[in-house]
C-alpha cells in the first residue's frame, strides 16, 4: 500500500491549522529536545508544513526568548527564542511561537515551532527532514510532500 503525497499546491490560502499525531523528533547537540505525538501542522499553498509541537513536549531550559518579532498577514505577530543546547551552544531565532495569534490560529497558543534546518536533526515518523529553502520561512520537507516550494531564489513574490 502506498502512502498518500500531498502537494503543497493543494494547501489553502490562507493557510489552516490541522492536528497531527505524527511522531515529531528534534535533536540539537546529540540531544533529543523534543519528542512529541501530538504536533499541528499548518499548512499554506506553496509552503512546505510548519510543525508546531507543544510547549510541554520541548525539554526543559532548552528555550531562551529574544527580542523582535516578525508579521504574518494570516497569523499576526510572532515572536523568536533563541534554542540553547546542552553544551550551551546557542541557536539564534532557531524557533517562533505566537503568543497572541490572529483569530482561526488560536489553536497555536503554546507551540513552538523550530526552523529544520538549523537544528542536528528533525524527523517526522522516522524520516529525517529536509528544510524549506531560503533563511525565512520553516517548512518541513518529508517524502510525503510535493512541490516546488516557496523560499528558493525567483519566488518571493508566489
Amino acid at each position: 500500500m502506498s502512502e498518500t503525497v500531498e502537494s503543497v499546491w493543494d494547501y489553502p490560502r490562507p493557510p489552516i491549522v490541522v492536528p497531527s499525531s505524527e511522531h515529531v523528533v528534534i535533536e540539537l547537540d546529540g540531544v533529543v529536545i523534543v519528542d512529541t505525538e501530538r504536533s499541528l501542522r499548518v499548512l499554506e499553498t506553496s509552503h512546505p508544513p510548519v510543525y508546531y509541537v507543544p510547549a510541554d513536549a520541548i525539554a526543559p531550559g532548552v528555550l531562551r526568548p529574544v527580542a523582535g518579532t516578525t508579521w504574518c498577514e494570516f497569523k499576526g505577530a510572532a515572536s523568536y527564542v533563541d534554542v540553547v543546547g546542552v553544551d550551551g551552544r546557542v541557536v539564534p531565532r532557531a524557533a517562533w511561537h505566537y503568543p497572541e495569534p490572529a483569530a482561526g490560529f488560536e489553536a497555536l497558543v503554546g507551540h513552538v515551532a523550530f526552523y529544520p534546518g538549523r537544528m542536528d536533526r528533525c524527523s517526522v515518523d522516522g524520516e529525517t527532514v529536509t528544510a524549506q529553502p531560503g533563511d525565512f520561512y520553516g517548512g518541513w520537507i518529508t517524502s510525503k510532500v510535493t512541490g516546488p516550494f516557496k523560499g528558493t531564489p525567483g519566488t518571493d513574490r508566489w
